[in-house]
């Protein structure tokens, strides 16, 4: 499936889900009380970070680079 000229990932491992503000987003989630992994990794085609539902699955999420 494609939106906005790219996929949407989905594996049987992790879901992944692209954002257009990585920072932002985690910033609303962490003060609704959802988990958000600390760790970020950066590399020349987005930003990742990882959150988790509350059965603790975690959740990629990506922010590609414009």
């Amino acid at each position: 499936m494609f939106e906005d000229g790219g996929p949407t990932v989905w594996s049987t491992f992790m879901i992944n889900y692209r954002v257009d503000d990585l920072d932002a987003l985690l910033e609303t989630l962490r003060a609704e009380g959802v988990w958000v992994d600390e760790h970020r990794e950066d590399y020349d085609y987005g930003r990742f970070a990882w959150i988790a539902d509350p059965e603790g699955n975690r959740i990629e999420l990506w922010q590609p680079l414009k």
